[in-house]
């Protein structure tokens, strides 16, 4: 079992006591932010239809992989992809040393666990700095291809590794084999990321939990980091970056001990093209108008949607099928859902004395729950209508 982990985020310890609401019951607004622009939420929380927990299965592959932190529900069968199962990137190695993960596991919704990779070296001609950490950051793109960030550590001290920049993003097919690596100055600790695609073309967006200063080779132990969109065509071939462009900065980091890193992570990408950023060390979530589009960044703390009230270092982030926007907690296992306008509206608890527990979360293929990592018990649980 991995070290107990809790988020001591700044903001969210200087509030003292956090209300916590009964599923389904409408809480006020505890901040007003940037609007974003068309998005509509439903009068009746997505929350409040749910209900029933389970666990679907373990995440623990034959190496002894542990704490599962990205989670993809996959849409479409494609090689030993299976349409309905669940993606799931796993941190610590079988010592329980973050940063140092290496597995992709396959899990259905009755629980039989396949392993989809195991990353121990990469192809020929391709790198990743500072070595292979398997982060939250986790998509399945169209055609089958896995896209999963690294955010190694430096061996067995489970501190990130010194590399300034710190890892980058592997790109596997769709039977599991590594094909090509992406890094660049953009890319810097790739923590999570969203995905959109049309057709052969889309955009990434990920948020990075390091920052690069231009006179430093050595990561520094904390700063202001960045969330970047990577625009990507696919066809014949590997998945290819077109460009990248910085949609967002100033977002603070740390490096702690027994998180491995406090940074930015969960970022979602709403329906008229707004994308929502997890600020776990100040407590809020940050809005970023016209990111599909936009050439300029937005600093963080400039364009709040929500902050306080009911989140308690918010990690996990994903879109509701009702246009709301679910936040999940760090610090106490608590999802909160959030309107397009920035009012907290109803919480669930989805793990009790969660703390250190929530990181990946998706929707059901469905579009009737939830699925999230556990990675307090090393499994793969479901959240569904009751």
């Amino acid at each position: 079992m991995r070290r107990q982990k809790r988020i001591l985020a700044g903001s969210a310890l200087a509030l003292g006591m956090v209300m916590v609401i009964t599923i389904g019951t409408p809480i006020a607004s505890f901040a007003s932010g940037a609007s974003p622009g068309t998005d509509r939420s439903s009068s009746h929380p997505f929350l409040s239809t749910l209900g029933h927990l389970t666990t679907i299965g373990s995440t623990v592959p034959a190496n002894g992989d542990v704490n599962p932190y990205g989670v993809a529900v996959i849409d479409a069968s494609a090689g030993r992809l299976v349409r309905g199962d669940t993606l799931v990137s796993n941190f610590n190695d079988a010592a329980n040393v973050q940063g140092t993960g290496r597995t992709l596991v396959e899990v259905s919704p009755k629980g039989k666990q396949t392993l989809f990779a195991k990353i121990t070296s990469l192809p020929s001609g391709q790198h990743c700095p500072g070595g292979v950490g398997l982060s939250t950051a986790l998509a399945v793109l169209p055609g089958g291809w896995v896209v999963v960030g690294s955010a190694p550590a430096a061996g067995p001290s489970g501190n990130p590794a010194s590399t300034n920049p710190n890892g980058c993003l592997i790109v596997l097919n769709s039977v599991g084999h590594v094909i090509e690596t992406w890094s660049n100055p953009s890319i810097n600790g790739p923590w999570d990321l969203t995905s959109s695609f049309q057709g052969a073309s889309g955009s990434i967006f990920v948020s990075n939990a390091f920052s690069r200063p231009a006179v430093l080779r050595n990561l520094p132990s904390s700063g202001l980091c960045s969330v970047v969109r990577l625009n990507v065509v696919l066809g014949h071939g590997a998945p290819r970056v077109t460009s990248s462009t910085i949609v967002g900065r100033g977002f603070p980091w740390r490096v702690n001990h027994s998180t491995f890193v406090l940074a930015p992570t969960g970022v979602a990408l709403s329906r008229s093209g707004t994308l929502y950023v997890a600020e776990t060390i100040g407590n809020r979530i940050t809005s970023i108008p016209n990111a599909l589009t936009r050439s300029t960044s937005v600093v963080d703390g400039s364009s709040t949607l929500t902050h306080g009230g009911a989140l308690n270092a918010p990690l996990g982030l994903v879109m509701a099928p009702n246009g709301d926007l679910i936040a999940t907690n760090g610090n106490d296992g608590i999802a909160t859902e959030i309107s397009p306008q920035g009012r907290q509206i109803a919480t669930a608890t989805l793990v009790s004395n969660g703390a250190g527990t929530l990181f990946g979360i998706a929707i059901s293929l469905d579009g009737h729950g939830l699925v999230f990592v556990n990675d307090g018990k090393n499994q793969l649980d479901a959240d569904a209508a009751r």
